[in-house]
């Protein structure tokens, strides 16, 4: 069985490499396109629905509970939306 993660925008389980993973990299959230950063990640679901979902969440850095600041956050998803 793969390793299963939850999406933090739709909370649905799937398996973690069908997720995006962005990480808190000196302050500013990045992708983790391979999955070896070391540190602590959230996970959203490839897809536009979930990046606008977590957009429009009023209390973004509650639902993190990392050191990624809302801003980068929202900035990084904001281009993923563009893309």
């Amino acid at each position: 069985m793969k390793c299963q993660r939850m999406c933090i925008a739709c909370r649905n389980k799937t398996d973690k490499d069908k997720l995006i993973r962005i990480v808190n990299v000196d302050g500013q959230a990045k992708i983790d396109e391979n999955q070896k950063y070391n540190a602590r990640g959230i996970y959203i679901c490839n897809n536009i629905e979930c990046i606008k979902k977590l957009l429009k969440m009023k209390n973004i850095t509650k639902v993190i509970k990392n050191d990624i600041k809302a801003e980068s956050l929202k900035r990084l998803l904001i281009e993923m939306e563009d893309m």
